[in-house]
C-alpha cells in the first residue's frame, strides 16, 4: 500500500501535545527535518538568556524564561520559528525570502539557515517580553 505523501503544513512528528520533554520531540522527527530544527535549536539557545528553560508548549518545543520567548517546530518540508506577530512585523523587510504568516516564519529543511537573521529575530523577541 502506498503512504499518502505529507502535507507541508502536517508535522512528522507524534501526534501533538504527546510529547514529555523537548529531546522526545526531536525524535520522533525524521532526518533531514530533524538536524536543520537542532540547528534552529541551537541558534535559538546561543542567544536567550541563560535561566532559559526548554518547554513543550502547545505540543512544540519553546524556549521559556519568565513566559514563552519562542516557539519552534518540524514539518514535511520547513521548519517553523513563531517568535510572535509583532517580532516577525519588525523583521517583514529582512524576511521576504521566507513565507511567513502573522506568527510564523518558515525555513526550508534543504537550505542553510539564516542564523545571524535569526539570533536578531530572538534578541528581539527577548527585549519586547
Amino acid at each position: 500500500m502506498k503512504k499518502a505523501a505529507a502535507s507541508s503544513r502536517s508535522s512528522p512528528t507524534k501526534k501533538r501535545g504527546s510529547f514529555e520533554s523537548v529531546d522526545d520531540y526531536l525524535s520522533a522527527v525524521p532526518e533531514p527535518a530533524r538536524s536543520t530544527l537542532n540547528k534552529l535549536r541551537e541558534t535559538i539557545r546561543s542567544v536567550v538568556p541563560k535561566e532559559t528553560e526548554e518547554v513543550i508548549s502547545y505540543g512544540i518545543p519553546a524556549f521559556k524564561y519568565k513566559k514563552v520567548l519562542v516557539w519552534y517546530a518540524a514539518f514535511a518540508d520547513h521548519c517553523s520559528l513563531f517568535p510572535t506577530a509583532a517580532v516577525i512585523a519588525k523583521f517583514k523587510g529582512e524576511l521576504k525570502g521566507y513565507k511567513i504568516s502573522k506568527g510564523t516564519i518558515q525555513f526550508p529543511i534543504d537550505k542553510p539557515l539564516p542564523s545571524t537573521l535569526i539570533k536578531r529575530i530572538v534578541k528581539a523577541r527577548c527585549k519586547s517580553s
